[in-house]
């Protein structure tokens, strides 16, 4: 009996650690804030607007890279128009860059075009060989 419990002990212990030697830790951590420019649709890449869409009817992170790093986010189809985002943060962090958007929805008394929308953001940044992080 106890030599069945030693194994399961020791059985237990190993899995532990194999699977803690797997795990790694994102950090997300802010080192510096990063500079970006928030593009217009006409000054996207043509590789990425056509990434784009095709995906704008769902949610969407997406990131692009040439001599600089694009960073785009999309909201899926909306029933109206009227709809805008924030960039709430874009920082360099211990292991990524960090990205965070903010959905903001028309005001109630807003007056809104009919119709679906497709709200959606791009950014360009400088190129960082770091992974992007989208942030909720």
């Amino acid at each position: 009996m106890k030599k069945r419990f030693l194994y399961l002990i020791l059985t237990l212990t190993l899995l532990f650690l194999l699977s803690a030697c797997g795990y790694k830790e994102e950090n997300i951590d802010k080192v510096c804030d990063l500079e970006f420019t928030v593009l217009k649709q006409e000054e996207i890449p043509e590789e990425l607007a056509a990434v784009i869409e095709e995906k704008k009817g769902e949610a969407f992170n997406l990131t692009y890279e040439d001599n600089a790093l694009y960073i785009a986010v999309g909201y899926g189809g909306k029933d109206t128009g009227g709809y805008s985002i924030e960039v709430e943060d874009l920082y360099l962090g211990k292991t990524s860059v960090c990205f965070r958007t903010k959905l903001i929805g028309p005001e109630k008394s807003e007056k809104v075009q009919e119709g679906i929308s497709y709200p959606y953001i791009v950014v360009k940044t400088e190129y960082r060989e770091e992974k992007v992080k989208f942030l909720k």
